[in-house]
């Protein structure tokens, strides 16, 4: 869309990334298809394209180097080794140059048309983050593995139920961002705890996180890769994205087990059992008193993290508008 700079109209820039590892198989269907859809949307976006191979030991590097280099809006990163999606995410912001950022799954498990409903809603609502969500009202999932399906689902429920905002999809990589907002989020999350990284932080500094229904659908990957067998990784991934509940409110994860203990203890007294009450009496009473710490320590972190974050945008600011400038 335009936007007035100095009484003139200029488009807005689009910067789509797009990780890949081991895609080969998929890698020019997925790409051409991308490209395709992007190019549709030239009269209303200025837009680049930036594929970060991340490591990748099959053919996919080359495939990505021979598709960028008849297309001079397509820029290819290649890292020497896997440094995982939290890595491929970060450097693909840091090298976007768009307003509106959106990263993207190569494998198309979102269908190319959500880039431009994520594009629409960031640009009309002015939001930091749009997120594709297949979990709220109105999303859908389809011809997805049963068990990658519940564990997905039930890991979002459970992130939901600790973030605040009732997010949907927490974990999701499908998302638009405003651009100078992404490129000042200061990430460390090496793999795919990004995502639930970026919501967490962007909380904390209060950005608004819209979210629209989107549909997960692995007909394309089934098409070209079979029916796709649970993997130690996934399980792994799903785990560690339960723990990144802890980030959210770490607290709970003292108090609650504090109150079910002093509850015990009380009915223990109760019923004369006093050794049973005082030793859980004590549990609880530690519990409670780690939980009140955390809760601390917490808010410490969320007023340092806000400060660093301004003060580096304010110092940044200049330089990017001397660019932008000329």
């Amino acid at each position: 869309m335009a936007q007035e700079v100095n009484g003139v109209a200029e488009r807005r820039m689009v910067t789509l990334v797009v990780p890949v590892y081991n895609e080969a198989d998929i890698f020019v269907a997925s790409l051409t298809g991308l490209h395709e859809y992007m190019t549709s949307l030239s009269d209303r976006w200025d837009w680049e394209l930036v594929v970060i191979d991340d490591g990748s030991t099959d053919l996919t590097g080359s495939l990505a180097d021979t598709f960028a280099a008849t297309r001079d809006n397509v820029r290819v990163h290649h890292q020497r080794t896997n440094l995982r999606l939290g890595q491929g995410v970060r450097d693909g912001v840091a090298l976007s140059r768009g307003d509106y950022v959106v990263t993207f799954d190569c494998d198309l498990s979102y269908a190319p048309d959500h880039i431009g409903r994520l594009l629409d809603t960031i640009d009309e609502t002015g939001a930091d983050i749009v997120i594709a969500s297949p979990y709220m009202r109105g999303g859908a999932t389809r011809k997805i593995p049963f068990s990658r399906r519940v564990m997905s689902r039930w890991a979002n429920r459970f992130l939901s139920m600790t973030a605040q905002g009732r997010i949907s999809t927490i974990t999701g990589l499908v998302r638009a961002y405003d651009g100078r907002f992404i490129r000042d989020l200061d990430l460390k999350a090496v793999d795919v705890d990004v995502n639930i990284e970026i919501v967490y932080k962007a909380q904390i500094l209060r950005a608004r996180i819209v979210e629209i229904p989107a549909v997960l659908d692995w007909t394309f990957i089934r098409a070209h890769r079979g029916r796709q067998r649970l993997s130690a990784r996934l399980v792994w991934n799903t785990l560690k994205s339960l723990v990144s509940g802890f980030l959210f409110r770490p607290f709970m994860f003292f108090f609650l087990p504090g109150v079910v203990l002093t509850g015990i203890a009380v009915a223990a007294g109760l019923a004369d059992r006093h050794w049973l009450a005082a030793l859980t009496l004590l549990l609880g009473i530690q519990l409670l008193s780690l939980g009140f710490i955390t809760l601390q320590a917490k808010r410490y972190f969320e007023e340092l993290f806000h400060l660093g974050t301004t003060v580096h945008a304010r110092l940044r600011a200049p330089d990017e508008d001397a660019l932008r400038d000329g």
